[in-house]
């Protein structure tokens, strides 16, 4: 049975997939389209990404992609563990610009489902943590954003023992969500 956890911000899910333990080791059913389907999660995947971070303190994001490429995301870690975070860009939306923070790890065995309409980043808590996610549309450079990480008008709490953080020079040069326009509107 796969277990789906709602969040504060709405469509933002954690799903927990049940895990089948032996002397062998484990097996588990990670995604399952029938299933959670009729859970109401109709999603069609069409490409994996896969991240690997050698050290404690990699910050990634907050990366999306605006419409008419907009990509919903299941992100899992498969080792390690990170703090997942997401920021709801969708303009009149009562939540707009609010974030969350759920720690994903491989131990937790938990995933984070992110709709289009959200910014997601996420910063690694150990050396060596590798991060599967699926998406629904395609890497489309033209529809790639980023916002930067510390925008005080978002005040994510990154865990602050980890800084300062290793950042990509996109991340690093990435605009205040004011400063943008995602595309994104709430319905």
């Amino acid at each position: 049975m796969i277990d789906i956890r709602p969040t504060a911000l709405d469509g933002v899910l954690e799903i927990v997939p049940a895990r089948h333990e032996d002397s062998r080791g484990i097996f588990s059913e990670t995604w399952n389209r029938r299933i959670l389907a009729d859970r109401g999660l109709d999603l069609e995947f069409v490409q994996d990404n896969h991240s690997v971070s050698l050290k404690a303190g990699t910050l990634r994001g907050l990366h999306f992609q605006c419409p008419p490429r907009a990509q919903t995301k299941l992100v899992r870690v498969i080792r390690g563990a990170i703090f997942d975070v997401v920021v709801d860009i969708r303009k009149g939306s009562p939540r707009f610009g609010k974030w969350i923070g759920v720690e994903l790890s491989a131990a937790k065995w938990n995933q984070l489902l992110i709709p289009a309409g959200f910014a997601h980043g996420l910063v690694t808590l150990e050396p060596g943590t590798e991060v599967l996610y699926k998406v629904t549309d395609y890497y489309s450079p033209e529809h790639d954003r980023a916002i930067r990480y510390d925008d005080p008008d978002i005040g994510i709490e990154w865990p602050s023992q980890l800084a300062p953080f290793i950042l990509s020079e996109k991340d690093r040069s990435a605009p205040r969500l004011s400063g943008i326009e995602t595309g994104f509107v709430f319905e």
